[in-house]
């Protein structure tokens, strides 16, 4: 029989629902793991056994099971918690106890996700980073900043965990970590409750074990059934490899395994090159992102900017002192690429892409850069990172799906088909 811990979100929430496990089980079994693996990951900023135990009881004794009825979903520490500190990675905010839960953990709640904790982000879902390591070897980073989340369902802590993604911190972290990473359309996923940095850019996803879990938690959050359906034939595909310069030595060889397995099982994966409008709008990513950050953080700035992280001054600094000007442009420049997406890929049913530049760096200093994950973002578009196995040092490689805005149930179907196709 297999340990409770070890079944997938979808088989747990499943056997909740029809009284074959109790929710009470499934939460000792996971708190085990959690015992003998966060020593060393570190994946959470605050957990509170006790009341992980309360929650899995009031799942047990609920007359009707929800969709996520006793699952561990961890909760990056940008979005609030009602019943738990919410300190955005910033000792400007240390024990900060908000009075409601971020809208996204409301809605998992009333699903019937156990909230298992809250997990480390870097200082506001930036760059500083914090004490997490990588399940696959600690030596190395789980990548940020939601790298709280994609080490704790790597490592088997969590059956789910909310990311959130400005450039590439769902994609990149979850596929150091081996975890399937869904960024989905921008505004899929209400923000009421995150502490907000870029207002064009910030989106809350999910991270979990398998596309059909993350799909179930995506249903369940949305009301929508976002599948993964059957594909109904093998996919056209466009080979969108992006700067690769920054990529790493085993980057396009990697992604040429992952092409010909597709064209293996059918697909047609053809290399495209995007137009200029879209380099146009990476260059003005930097610009948006800070600039806007720069507006979020007005208060930390003026009255507690010693606490923030060198970095961070150095960054909020060159924001301010570029002219205002400027963030017109560059909101302009992503209006332009994203009205041109559909266009640029018309014929093919997504895009097949790196998920980040290769396995995730030594050391937990530098969580690696975005550089694969930053115009999708800015895109709006749906994206879906899954592993596609390992690098020459044994860390996870992932691959990325990406479809046209608004076509998320399709993106978790193609990356099911590959994720099939990969073996």
């Amino acid at each position: 029989m297999t340990h409770p811990a070890e079944l997938s979100a979808t088989d747990a929430a499943s056997r909740i629902a029809a009284g074959t496990l109790k929710a009470r089980e499934l939460a000792e079994a996971m708190l085990d793991v959690i015992a003998r693996r966060e020593p060393v990951v570190r994946a959470f900023a605050h957990l509170d056994p006790a009341m992980v135990r309360r929650q899995a009881a009031a799942v047990d004794a609920a007359p009707s099971k929800g969709k996520l009825a006793g699952l561990f979903f961890g909760v990056k520490d940008v979005l609030d918690t009602a019943d738990q500190p919410s300190q955005y990675g910033s000792p400007i905010w240390a024990g900060h106890r908000p009075r409601t839960d971020a809208a996204c953990v409301a809605l998992a709640r009333r699903a019937g996700a156990v909230i298992a904790g809250k997990t480390v982000t870097t200082e506001f879902a930036t760059r500083f980073p914090g004490a997490t390591t990588n399940p696959h070897n600690p030596k190395h980073t789980p990548g940020g900043s939601s790298q709280g989340s994609a080490a704790g369902v790597g490592a088997g802590m969590l059956h789910l965990a909310f990311g959130t993604q400005t450039a590439g911190s769902i994609i990149r972290p979850a596929a150091f970590c081996g975890a399937v990473g869904v960024k989905p359309s921008y505004g899929t996923l209400h923000r009421a409750g995150m502490k907000v940095m870029s207002e064009s850019l910030d989106t809350i996803g999910v991270m979990a074990r398998s596309v059909a879990d993350a799909a179930l938690a995506m249903s369940a959050l949305t009301g929508l059934d976002h599948g993964p359906a059957e594909a109904p034939r093998a996919p056209k595909l466009a080979l969108v490899m992006g700067a690769t310069e920054e990529a790493g030595p085993e980057t396009a060889p990697h992604m040429e395994r992952v092409a010909e397995a597709a064209r293996r099982a059918g697909a047609t994966v053809t290399p495209v090159t995007l137009p200029a409008l879209f380099d146009a709008a990476f260059a003005a990513h930097a610009h948006v992102m800070h600039m806007e950050s720069a507006q979020a953080l007005a208060w930390e700035i003026d009255h507690a900017r010693a606490q923030l992280s060198p970095a961070m001054r150095t960054n909020m600094d060159w924001a301010m002192a570029e002219p205002p000007e400027k963030l017109l442009e560059a909101r302009a420049a992503f209006a332009a690429a994203q009205a041109g997406f559909a266009d640029a890929i018309a014929g093919y049913d997504a895009v097949l892409t790196p998920s980040a530049p290769g396995e995730a760096p030594e050391g937990i200093d530098f969580t690696g850069t975005p550089v694969f994950n930053s115009l999708w973002t800015l895109l709006h578009t749906p994206c879906v990172t899954i592993p596609a196995g390992t690098g020459p040092r044994g860390l996870p490689l992932g691959a990325q799906i990406v479809t046209p805005r608004g076509q998320d149930a399709a993106a978790l179907m193609w990356a099911e088909w590959l994720r099939r196709a990969l073996g």
